[in-house]
């Protein structure tokens, strides 16, 4: 278990989660995920349309490279870009929060 926060506070602190998105937005941004983001990769985020964005599956997958994906979306798939809809401190927030599961445990 201990094994298990360790890595949840690395997620944290090398993806940026603890940047400066104030209390309120991080609610927007949560219902965001489970929302926009689980119609398409369920609401749960074990997949559906889309694939799953549990930390299981994100595995493997660097912050830079999950960051990237919600910026700038998937040509030729239904995701769409997140540019220009989000702060780079949102984003980065976000992708802590995927990386760490989170925002699926708090539903």
């Amino acid at each position: 278990m201990p094994r298990v926060l360790v890595t949840a506070a690395l997620v944290l602190v090398c993806t940026g989660a603890l940047a400066e998105v104030p209390a309120a937005r991080r609610g927007e941004l949560a219902n965001l995920i489970r929302h926009d983001c689980g119609s398409c990769h369920g609401l749960t985020l074990r997949g559906g349309l889309g694939p799953a964005l549990t930390p299981d599956a994100l595995r493997g997958r660097s912050p830079a490279d999950v960051r990237r994906v919600i910026r700038d979306g998937l040509p030729g798939t239904a995701m769409p870009p997140w540019r220009g809809l989000l702060s780079e401190d949102e984003l980065e927030w976000i992708t802590g929060e995927l990386l760490a599961g989170t925002v699926a445990d708090d539903s």
